[in-house]
């Protein structure tokens, strides 16, 4: 089988990885140029790629194809591949065909990456051999050829769902939906929710679904539709009606109380005992009980991981405090809901960093926040109009097109007790590389201010 594949990251080193093992013609392609860590990769193997352009006679020449989730399916290289019939999966998909191993799946527009480390974590720390795949870790085909393990932890974007049709998660876990990425499905969210309920393709009666209760969107639909696997849904509130909710188990808050029910099972656990903080974690923290009380995982294990888990990366990561003022990097705050949790979970005055490449976005949820909250907006983008028609009416707005602009910027609002607050409701494109990049800048850049 000739097998080729489009983008030469981490899912397309790996799909390469498990095509060589498995016997397949591989070419890789890449349009832009490999990173030196994934090239080495690719020459140690003997893999032969391209970078800098995409031959197109020898790309459609393949019987599969497994495309990079950050390629549009409306670049002329797809739409070629897509007029000749031929297969495009996704290297999650890849991988999937040729596992047996359980598959503990977790998507939603916020929330899945802090989900997919806690439930990984937990497994660990309590004694399961379990691998860490998807959008974080490393490429679940990579592992699958040289690393293999019983269970996988699998962080699943809205793209990598779009590039599977066979794969089969065995637990499920959907945080919530909100508008993201819209610009990648032509601007109606139904596509991109249609994406995001794709986590439950395939699975059967045996399957657990756990799914985000406040968000409504996610609970009008599966209300309304008869689901396959037992559905569980979470809540902050207290104890949902299981009947109205579609499931037959669930997880809710008694006062501080986190209360688990599962499998006949009870898990309790103070709301304050979990290692970190706010309404959106107590929200993770509940999907993960969930999927590890599924999982097998005893509760003592569980209670234990809850509270050793450490800060996520660029996640209201606490940065450093600087004549008073408490500096936090929350760069993965991509969107605009993820923002609103940021923000919501605040305790002192704040200096909000917003701006960037904006993804069709509805900021008029964040008013009412922003009138309690934030002191001083600061736009850090290379247009940043329409943040600036949104806020300059509710808070102070300052304009800026760089970090080091914007870190001025922000020493002129910020005093002792105040919070700097880097969460951009923005993708990172127009100044950065990437979210990462722009939240290890952001770092370097304030420990510098020490």
């Amino acid at each position: 089988m000739k097998l080729v594949i489009l983008g030469g990251g981490e899912s397309g080193t790996g799909a390469a990885l498990l095509g060589k093992k498995l016997g397949y013609e591989v070419f890789l392609s890449d349009k832009k140029n490999i990173d030196e860590v994934h090239k080495a990769i690719l020459v140690k193997e003997a893999i032969p790629f391209e970078e800098g352009v995409h031959t197109e006679e020898r790309i459609l020449a393949a019987d599969l194809v497994v495309k990079s989730p950050g390629i549009p399916d409306t670049v002329p290289i797809i739409k070629a591949l897509r007029a000749k019939g031929i297969e495009i999966i996704s290297e999650i998909e890849l991988a999937g065909r040729h596992s047996d191993a359980i598959m503990i799946c977790i998507t939603g527009s916020n929330g899945k990456t802090t989900t997919t480390l806690l439930i990984h974590h937990i497994l660990v720390q309590a004694g399961m051999d379990a691998g860490l795949a998807g959008n974080v870790g490393h490429s679940l085909a990579a592992q699958v050829a040289e690393n293999a393990h019983p269970l996988y932890v699998v962080e699943l974007s809205s793209f990598q769902l779009d590039g599977m049709f066979r794969f089969q998660a065995d637990i499920a876990v959907l945080t919530n939906v909100t508008p993201d990425h819209l610009d990648r499905y032509d601007y109606k969210f139904e596509n991109y929710m249609n994406s995001k309920f794709r986590i439950l393709n395939n699975m059967g009666k045996e399957g657990l679904f756990i799914y985000g209760y406040d968000c409504e969107v996610v609970r009008q639909r599966v209300i309304g539709q008869k689901l396959l696997p037992q559905a569980v849904p979470f809540t902050y509130g207290g104890e949902p009606d299981l009947q109205q909710a579609g499931g037959t188990a669930c997880a809710y808050m008694e006062g501080d109380t986190i209360v688990v029910r599962l499998d006949e099972k009870v898990f309790r656990m103070d709301k304050n005992d979990v290692s970190i903080k706010g309404r959106h974690n107590v929200y993770n923290a509940m999907a993960a009980i969930l999927a590890c009380m599924r999982a097998g995982v005893d509760p003592g294990a569980i209670a234990a991981g809850l509270k050793s888990f450490p800060q996520v990366e660029h996640r209201l990561e606490t940065v450093a405090v600087v004549a008073g003022v408490t500096y936090i990097n929350d760069s993965k705050a991509t969107n605009v809901d993820s923002a609103w949790y940021a923000l919501d979970s605040m305790t002192h005055p704040v200096v909000w960093i917003a701006g960037g490449t904006d993804k069709g976005n509805d900021y008029t949820v964040l008013y009412e926040l922003v009138k309690q909250k934030v002191k001083a907006l600061v736009c850090m983008g290379v247009d940043n109009r329409k943040l600036i028609e949104n806020f300059s009416g509710i808070c102070p707005v300052a304009d800026t097109h760089s970090l080091e602009e914007a870190l001025a910027a922000v020493q002129k609002y910020a005093c002792e007790g105040d919070t700097v607050l880097l969460s951009p409701c923005c993708a990172s494109f127009d100044l950065f590389k990437n979210y990462e990049q722009r939240g290890e800048l952001f770092k370097e850049k304030v420990r510098q201010l020490k």
